[in-house]
């Protein structure tokens, strides 16, 4: 069925769309219900319920995975960063460089510690931290950097990692959405003095709730990460530290092992997926060209994610910029499409953050990024077909403006 809608000239045809969910995690059970299963009652028989040989024999295949010697699994990829910083003896009054332009938990495990969270402005093209204006945000008071590999793409780690060893700062790499990816070869998580990883359902490799894992090089790090998170104690109720409760469940680390082995599979599907989806935005003739880092909003038309050239993205979204961009998250949500912006308000102009004194402007980059990305579905077992029902959807959009 479809409904002629007059645009000016010519007609545009508007198409009924079939739904198309940002997210479907039922597809992926669907394949591996019995080895799920299977993980879950091997805990079950078990009885062990709170660290133990799951979780130990977990931290090994990411450990490996990810290009480490150590790895650590803990609560969450907020704890995960809040434990590495932890363990780096950040505290009241230092101050921790992290971009604008990310999710909240990024300078929220900062300010948890008493320290100053120092926004830098991102590189318009990736949304990752900028390396060009890095050195300016460093002072006497830094203790740490924190880049964010946004998206499934790496920061740029050579240029920042440069600058972190002139100064002498540890970096803690927020991989929350990268497992998998590479910068000119090397894992993500294994480029700075700590990775920190999410297990959130929604991550590519996602746990049936919370979860997270910290990975090193460094033994003598991860020994104490292993120390603060369980309250600081060794032996038990003796304290050497004061840590907290952020272990990784058996039960989780069970699940996140079976589906391990199909983490390359899903990250290959997802990479064919953009692939598919810049075909055919290139085909729409609606992406601008040249865009030189300005806004787009007002303008007809969109600009897809850039491929930096650093090696494997691994696509954990696909975050469009797209001129108005409110009204076509409206338009696709009345066509069955999911959607989604990442993130609607940049770290500097968070209420929380007031106190801070940053002001609109201070950031443009993560300014215009918060005002006009928006991700589209690129899960594994999205079709093509239904890629192709987005990318009409977003063409006929602009096509009636």
């Amino acid at each position: 069925m479809t409904n002629t809608i007059q645009a000016g000239s010519p007609l545009v045809t508007e198409k009924i769309a079939q739904p198309v969910p940002l997210l479907d995690l039922k597809a992926q059970y669907a394949e591996i219900r019995e080895e799920i299963a299977a993980a879950i009652q091997r805990v079950l028989d078990s009885q062990r319920f709170i660290l133990g040989p799951e979780v130990e024999a977990f931290e090994k295949q990411i450990a490996e995975y990810c290009q480490c010697r150590c790895a650590i699994g803990v609560s969450s990829g907020t704890d995960a960063l809040l434990i590495a910083l932890m363990t780096l003896g950040i505290d009241h009054g230092d101050e921790v460089i992290t971009p604008s332009h990310t999710f909240f938990a990024t300078a929220g495990g900062v300010a948890r510690l008493g320290a100053k969270p120092v926004c830098v402005d991102v590189d318009p093209w990736s949304f990752n931290l900028d390396p060009t204006k890095l050195e300016a945000a460093i002072t006497s008071r830094t203790r740490a950097i924190i880049p964010v590999h946004l998206y499934g793409q790496t920061a740029d780690m050579a240029r920042i990692t440069e600058i972190a060893e002139r100064h002498h700062l540890p970096v803690v790499e927020d991989a929350a959405q990268a497992i998998g990816a590479e910068y000119h070869g090397k894992r993500a998580g294994s480029l700075g003095t700590f990775g920190c990883l999410s297990f959130f359902p929604s991550k590519n490799l996602g746990g049936y709730g919370d979860g997270g894992m910290v990975v090193t090089n460094d033994e003598e790090l991860a020994d104490r990460v292993r120390l603060l998170r369980t309250q600081g104690y060794r032996p038990k109720y003796y304290n050497k530290a004061v840590g907290g409760n952020f272990r990784l469940d058996p039960l989780q680390a069970a699940v996140l092992a079976a589906k391990l082995p199909h983490l390359d599979a899903w990250t290959a599907a997802r990479q064919r997926n953009a692939g598919t989806y810049r075909k055919l935005f290139a085909e729409t003739g609606l992406e601008i060209d040249g865009w030189n880092g300005e806004s787009v909003a007002g303008v007809k038309g969109i600009v897809q994610p850039a491929d930096m050239g650093f090696g494997r993205h691994v696509y954990n979204q696909f975050v469009i910029r797209a001129g108005f961009r409110d009204e076509l998250m409206a338009w696709l949500k009345q066509h069955n499409i999911g959607s989604e912006i990442y993130y609607p308000v940049p770290v500097h102009l968070q209420e929380c953050f007031a106190a801070l004194g940053y002001k609109r402007g201070d950031f443009p980059a993560s300014e215009h990024s918060a005002e006009e990305s928006l991700g589209l579905p690129i899960y594994p077992e999205l079709t093509a077909s239904q890629i192709e029902t987005v990318v009409s959807s977003v063409a006929d959009f602009y096509r009636q403006r």
